[in-house]
């Protein structure tokens, strides 16, 4: 999903400005204990904070907990330039905890002591964290997301559906018309299948593509197998080849029954379905020879943080049954922990699309290629933008 910008309310309620992605100070209120939480994620995830977890939260520790809008990515990575410059002066950086921040920044942060090591922290759950979520030991993994596929069960029975790669070519070549996805560059529901079958192509191992390693010759040799496999597949799908221009055009074309199968991200579906957007026979699967990509989304805490005992306090209360049901349940996301440690209904209701594992694709010059691959020789009739 695109960021949508928004002001949260505890911004207009800090008084808080944002520019470049630096805020004003707030030392006035640093002394009350409040545990400020900055995010740049949706406004859906702020909402899910401010609204839910936030009063359960105080409810159970008493205290205030705010969140910040930090805007975006960008944002975040000001502030923690900012939170790394007061490690070094001895002052109160204004933060407590980054909701989906990557600790690797700034560069020199986790050798500097910077980030509060969770391995290590002693918080009661977190040896409930689902092992596949776990980047790194300065973060702590809450929530994540996964690209499935979604299908109309008045037509498909769950019995049938496709769980192998070949399983799925099969049923999209039985059934013309019936499946559509995005194009890579306008969602991660799309940009995924198509990723999927690059995974096919090339032993199904995903560790076989780093950030680092992408070469001209590489892209050649590992991508151009993809290409004619989906080139393969164009002629069965909807409209013998058309592409939807974004996650949320997919979902709807399923949801109006125009076709019968789409791959989807887990956290739209399951709000869309919770919503009444999808309707209750919205059937969810994953291949399970090799699954779609996925990822998670981690807290980080400072050690310089001023409330930083109570900012654990919080991340412990995050990888809580409740508050990991509701993740699924409220926010429509994959739980952080292994799904053992949520709700048994929810455990049941989704059985299908329990991951067992979540691959991931690195981005930068892999991403340029896949991009401009697929349109040059999957759909060269397509115009970008």
């Amino acid at each position: 999903m695109n960021r949508r910008e928004f002001l949260s309310l505890s911004s207009l309620t800090l008084g808080t400005t944002l520019l470049g992605g630096l805020a004003l100070p707030r030392l006035a209120l640093a002394a009350d204990g409040t545990v400020f939480v900055y995010t740049g994620s949706d406004q859906n995830i702020s909402d899910f904070w401010t609204n839910i977890v936030f009063p359960r939260f105080t409810a159970a520790h008493g205290g205030l907990v705010k969140m910040v809008d930090a805007g975006d990515n960008a944002g975040l990575r000001a502030i923690a330039d900012r939170t790394l410059a007061a490690l070094a002066t001895g002052t109160d950086p204004q933060i407590e905890i980054f909701e989906a921040f990557d600790p690797r920044f700034p560069a020199d942060g986790i050798a500097r002591n910077l980030w509060v090591n969770f391995k290590e922290a002693g918080l009661a759950n977190y040896g409930k964290i689902n092992p596949a979520a776990i980047d790194s030991d300065f973060s702590l993994p809450y929530r994540g997301s996964q690209v499935l596929l979604a299908y109309d069960a008045t037509k498909l029975k769950a019995a049938d559906a496709p769980t192998t790669w070949a399983d799925l070519v099969t049923w999209i070549k039985a059934n013309p018309g019936q499946f559509i996805y995005n194009r890579p560059d306008k969602g991660g529901s799309g940009g995924n299948f198509v990723r999927r079958a690059i995974h096919e192509v090339n032993g199904r191992d995903p560790k076989a593509f780093t950030i680092s390693n992408y070469t001209a010759e590489a892209g050649d040799r590992m991508l151009l197998p993809a290409w004619e496999v989906l080139k393969d597949l164009a002629p069965y799908l909807y409209d013998k080849g058309a592409y939807t221009g974004g996650n949320s055009q997919s979902l709807q074309m399923l949801g109006q029954g125009v076709v019968t199968m789409v791959p989807v991200w887990s956290d739209q579906v399951l709000q869309a379905m919770a919503q009444g957007v999808l309707p209750e026979t919205t059937g969810l699967v994953q291949l399970k020879d090799l699954a779609f990509c996925g990822g998670f989304s981690a807290m980080t805490i400072p050690t310089n943080a001023a409330q930083r005992d109570r900012a654990l306090l919080l991340a412990n209360f995050m990888l809580s049954e409740e508050i990991q049901s509701l993740i699924i349940s409220d926010l429509g996301g994959f739980p952080g922990v292994s799904w053992d440690h949520v709700a048994p209904a929810l455990r049941e209701k989704y059985a299908a699309v329990v991951p067992n594992e979540i691959p991931v694709f690195p981005s930068g010059d892999w991403a340029t290629a896949i991009n401009d691959g697929w349109y040059r020789n999957v759909a060269p009739t397509l115009t970008r933008g």
